[in-house]
């Protein structure tokens, strides 16, 4: 059957960079918690290990919850599980007992390395069909677009 084209004579839904990126997303999403769960990981405790490891050496539950976009009451979970790996340490601010410190430790690091390390080589596989030149050209675009939605692009 041929493509479903739009109303005025374009390409169908398929054709679009917001469908294709988020089609191809949620397969790389799919394969990433593949590879870290052996770790007893899921990606959004990556996403936490990813946020204290690129921003200062430690963080509060509320700020690294405005820093990834998530209700802070996810960011206590995620950091209960990481906690229980030794990936991250919780103390209570002294300034402020209310709030909850975290700071990765070397454990945390050590794991975090191991999903940056799965995920170099899901890249690789991703993007077997691309020539270096399509590879780097993917990075590039993907870095503006990142950039663009305020998202960490290193």
């Amino acid at each position: 059957m041929d493509e479903v084209k739009g109303g005025s004579g374009e390409a169908g839904i398929p054709s679009t960079a917001v469908f294709r990126l988020g089609t191809l997303g949620t397969v790389a999403a799919d394969r990433f918690a593949a590879a870290v769960e052996p770790l007893d990981l899921k990606p959004k405790h990556v996403g936490l290990m990813a946020a204290l490891a690129h921003g200062e050496a430690s963080a509060s539950q509320q700020e690294l919850a405005g820093r990834l976009g998530v209700v802070p009451s996810l960011v206590v979970s995620l950091a209960d599980h990481l906690q229980h790996l030794g990936a991250v340490q919780r103390v209570r601010d002294p300034d402020d007992r209310r709030r909850q410190i975290l700071t990765l430790t070397d454990q945390g690091r050590t794991l975090l390395a191991q999903c940056t390390a799965a995920a170099r080589e899901l890249d690789e596989q991703f993007t077997a069909a691309l020539t270096p030149a399509q590879r780097n050209a993917l990075q590039e675009a993907l870095a503006i677009l990142a950039a663009e939605a305020g998202l960490p692009t290193k």
